[in-house]
């Protein structure tokens, strides 16, 4: 398989650095200087006109100079002069641009001239690059510097990706002064080309790296971003810590990058979807690292604290009430095993006070207790130096106890001179300790975090529901009779028109356009009645009078019209109004009100919101956002991070609501946001949810263009999971097989598969002797990014426990969008039955259906069957000209 883009990048065999200078106090200077400290093993060619020799080395007057294939060029020149170099780049056939120059985007249209001009002079010869407006990059391992930080790095398994050099400095001085080092740093700058996206792609496959920290002020590419962390994330730890949290940070932020800014819960419930984990200050960022990147898991976030001293166990409940990580109920058996080895005024509750005088026999025996508890997921024990503790001998007794545990231990001795000597006995056995007590619940909140996050990555929900299909069609010309009137919103009744469309119970209304029309409407459906004003404007009709519950009485209701359309046409003179709506009151003495709604986040598209509804919507402001495709688990995530789930649980004389009915609307909320672009936002308050069902009585739907258009679904920032793609095979000799995209769900079939693969078709499928496959690689393959990949899959047994996968046929997105790599493999006992060429043929019609122009693939040699199908299918084939035992094959689509 080809390098990846960046690999020149990250690890060049030759740099030129243009403006190299000999002045000290320059750019250019450092960044040479560096270069040559780290011990770059590889070419060095300085770069400039007016000088023969720079630091003992030659230099060059031009990159079309050096004579040699360069694979990175670094720029440290003024921005005028860089389009120009960058032609001589694209001359020269350079691996990679690192511009580490300002003067571009971020001080205005001529800049940003500029910088579209060397941005798309490297993309349209597919060289990567990075900046404008950066620090640079570091590869400890490669012995490369190519910054101009003062700071040493040295090698560690952490990367640092950073879009602020000043925090790229920081943070490698606090690093250099704590012993800790980078697997690499890089300094994005304006992400002008190279992005999040492209660089977590990259270190998600690096076996140098084990964790990730990221520090971002804004997203430009949203679908790559995400698709990037995704990839990222299912294999090791991603840190995340994002300034601009208030609006004073934001326009901050913009000035600094000149990107783009959306809403800072947006952008949460992407990190979560994604499977990172946020941090709030850069002081986390390490803590977070170290915790997540040992081996160290919990499977729930129920939280034990076992401590010495009252205070800092208070401490420690104060901040997981601040976190919502619950403390655990000890069992009823804990309780009397606790209170026959501890003294009997132990707390006999949370935290688990041992008191002052506490050994270590006592710190031992409490600690196995506790976590033989099974309503305990982890455990913080807490030391403080008093007169009568040996914090050491406290430490061995809690290594002792926590030896082979299954749950997650953490300690917290406090103090300096005195824990110094327990702190390194922690440390030696692999017990995470932190230096107080809200920093060890921190630990834990990582822990509990990323689980959480992870159970959300691993959801692939399909766009669309296979029980009652929306009448989608019926919905997109609701809304295209609105944008071709040039409104902005719909009307009451289109409102509710579309709710049904897509099957979501909604309380049946009809228009009346004058005050008689409303009392025959009235009387026809039965008193008492609701009465709405009916306005695409309004999309608060509280706010201006335009409602009125509980009308009784037919002689009312003209009376009630009147004083509803004098009300608005005082509070909002411009809205033009179509009527006014009637509907049966709704009498649910139990209903709680909730809101569904749909908004549109300018960097992220489409999101999910859901939170206390009625009047209380504003006053409470207890919402909560999830992106969509949305699934049931995700759909339960979403009630459960709410306030008003405590109030649809059930209380006191209340009954329970119908929560899986609320789980049903925000499907097809979901099913809303992935089929229509053009919804800018939708408002469904309040929905009436009780005992015996949920209600929407009242919508509000705003329509636009969408900022995003192409690709169905390109609107939004998750691809959903492929919907309609299943159709089955027959093999010759008869059998059928299920063929669809794979899921996640089929790591189980997918291991089975590889591993038994014989020797000879691991070996041509992975060009190399391959053993087992590896986790990594099993999240790599189930775990597919639809927008930019396919993987179809051909299964015996289909939805069965005994469903055994046949063969799979995947498609990769090469750099530049414009082409993809294929790969096959065919169970052995299923060679020559035509699987494999019908699955090429199919995959190459999605890769022709997804824009790709080229479909390509390395074959071994030797591999004559796969070459023979190759042919058939019209692939032309060349060796390859990096290895002669292989051949490339290429087919035009």
């Amino acid at each position: 398989m080809r390098p990846h883009r960046l690999h020149r990048i990250f690890e060049p065999r030759s740099v030129a650095l243009i403006g190299a200078s000999p002045r000290e106090n320059s750019v250019g200077y450092q960044v040479l200087r560096n270069i040559l400290d780290a011990g770059f093993s590889g070419a060095v060619y300085p770069v400039n006109r007016n000088h023969e020799s720079i630091l003992d080395r030659q230099c060059y007057p031009s990159i079309r100079d050096v004579g040699e294939p360069v694979d990175l060029v670094v720029m440290a020149i003024p921005a005028q002069r860089i389009p120009e170099v960058m032609r001589e780049c694209v001359d020269s056939r350079v691996g990679g641009v690192v511009v580490i120059s300002a003067g571009f985007g971020e001080v205005g249209p001529f800049g940003q001239q500029l910088q579209d001009e060397i941005v798309a002079l490297a993309r349209g010869a597919d060289i990567p690059l990075v900046g404008p407006n950066c620090l640079g990059v570091i590869r400890p391992t490669a012995g490369l510097n190519a910054t101009f930080a003062h700071s040493g790095v040295r090698p560690g398994q952490v990367a640092l990706v950073s879009q602020s050099g000043a925090f790229c400095t920081a943070l490698m001085d606090a690093a250099e002064s704590g012993g800790r080092g980078f697997s690499a740093v890089a300094s994005l700058g304006a992400t002008a080309d190279v992005g999040f996206g492209q660089v977590l792609d990259y270190l998600s496959v690096d076996a140098r790296t084990r964790s990730i920290l990221l520090y971002i002020e804004g997203i430009s590419d949203p679908r790559a971003f995400l698709s990037g962390l995704r990839a990222a994330a299912r294999l090791k730890p991603v840190i995340v810590v994002k300034p601009g949290r208030h609006e004073a940070g934001r326009r901050a932020a913009v000035t600094h990058t000149g990107g783009h800014f959306g809403s800072d819960e947006v952008f949460n419930a992407a990190l979560e979807r994604a499977g990172a984990v946020r941090v709030l200050t850069a002081n986390e960022l390490f803590a977070a690292a170290n915790i997540l990147s040992s081996k160290v898991r919990v499977t729930g976030r129920r939280l034990a604290i076992i401590t010495n001293g009252g205070g800092p166990g208070v401490m420690a409940a104060d901040r997981a009430d601040e976190l919502d990580v619950p403390l655990a109920t000890l069992s009823a058996e804990s309780i009397d095993a606790l209170s026959a080895v501890l003294p009997a005024h132990w707390s006999h509750t949370h935290p688990i006070d041992l008191l002052g005088d506490a050994d270590s026999a006592r710190y031992e025996q409490a600690v196995r207790i506790v976590l033989a508890d099974r309503n305990v997921d982890g455990l913080l024990v807490l030391l403080t130096p008093q007169g009568m503790t040996e914090p050491t001998a406290c430490a061995e007794g809690l290594v002792e106890a926590a030896r082979g545990a299954r749950k997650p231990v953490l300690a917290c001795w406090l103090g300096q001179n005195q824990v110094r000597e327990g702190r390194a006995r922690l440390e030696a056995a692999g017990i995470p300790h932190f230096n107080s007590p809200e920093a060890g619940v921190n630990g834990f909140g990582y822990l509990a975090a990323y689980r959480r996050n992870q159970d959300k990555l691993m959801q692939a929900p399909p766009p669309l529901s296979s029980h009652r299909p929306p009448r989608v069609q019926a919905a997109r010309a609701i809304l295209g009779t609105a944008m071709a009137e040039s409104r902005r919103a719909l009307d009451g009744v289109e409102a509710r028109e579309l709710l049904a469309a897509f099957h979501i119970p909604v309380a049946t209304c009809v228009n009346a356009r004058d005050p008689e029309q409303a009392r025959a409407e009235a009387e026809a459906m039965g008193l008492p009645v609701v009465m709405k004003i009916n306005s695409p404007d309004i999309s608060h009709k509280s706010d201006v009078g335009g409602v009125r519950l509980n009308v009784r009485e037919a002689a009312s209701v003209p009376i009630v019209y009147r004083e509803i359309v004098a009300a608005v046409a005082a509070g909002a003179p411009a809205a033009r109004i179509r009527g006014v709506t009637l509907e049966r009151m709704a009498e649910r003495p139990h209903a709680r009100e909730v809101v569904v709604g749909i908004d549109r986040d300018p960097v992220f598209g489409p999101v999910i919101r859901f939170g206390t509804g009625g009047m209380a919507m504003d006053i409470y402001a207890d919402t909560q956002v999830a992106l969509p495709p949305l699934n049931v688990f995700l759909c339960e995530d979403l009630i459960h991070r709410t306030r008003a789930n405590r109030a649809l649980r059930g209380f006191r004389h209340l009954p329970g609501a119908d929560v899986q009915g609320l789980v049903d609307i925000l499907m097809r909320a979901s099913e809303m946001a992935c089929e229509l672009p053009e919804i800018e936002q939708l408002i469904i308050n309040p929905v009436l949810a009780d005992e015996h069902g949920v209600l929407a009585v009242d919508a509000w739907v705003a329509v636009s263009a969408p900022a995003r258009t192409g690709a169905r679904y390109a609107h939004m920032a998750i691809h959903p999971y492929p919907p309609g793609l299943e159709y089955s095979l027959n093999t010759r000799d008869g059998r059928p097989l299920s063929v669809r995209p794979i899921r996640p769900e089929d790591a189980a079939i997918e291991q089975r598969f590889v591993d038994g693969l014989s020797p000879q078709s691991k070996y041509f499928r992975f060009m190399y002797g391959m053993g087992h496959i590896t986790p990594a690689m099993l999240a790599r393959f189930t775990q597919i990014d639809y927008d930019r990949e396919m993987a179809l899959v051909a299964v015996d047994g289909d939805g069965t426990a005994e469903a055994s996968l046949k063969a799979v046929a995947r498609y990769v997105a090469n750099p530049g969008g414009d082409s993809c790599e294929f790969a096959l493999a065919v169970a052995d006992e299923m060679q020559r039955q035509g699987i494999g060429s019908q699955l090429m043929q199919r995959l190459m019609a999605l890769a022709r259906e997804h824009g790709f122009r080229e479909i390509e693939g390395e074959v071994l040699a030797e591999n004559a069957k796969m070459l023979q199908l190759c042919r058939r299918l019209g692939f032309s084939i060349h060796r390859s000209a990096q290895d002669a035992e292989v051949m490339a094959v290429r087919r035009a689509l």
